[in-house]
């Protein structure tokens, strides 16, 4: 998801987003493991996408 979508969001939908996307990460782990996985760049855009919503949190926390 692109910052600009994310800005738009209230802080509680992007808290709730992390924890999605870090138990589809989570997930995605246990199929890379198993050997199931196929779709490998969704590893790495879901680990991207919950730094970037950790960063909008972080920024907004800093300003208040």
């Amino acid at each position: 998801m692109k910052a600009i979508d994310l800005r738009k969001k209230k802080t509680d939908e992007l808290k709730k987003m992390v924890l999605d996307l870090k138990k589809e990460s989570f997930n995605l782990r246990f199929q890379k493991v198993a050997g199931q996985l196929t779709n490998t760049v969704r590893v790495r855009e879901v680990r991207r996408s919950i730094a970037r919503i950790k960063t909008l949190l972080n920024a907004g926390r800093k300003q208040k």
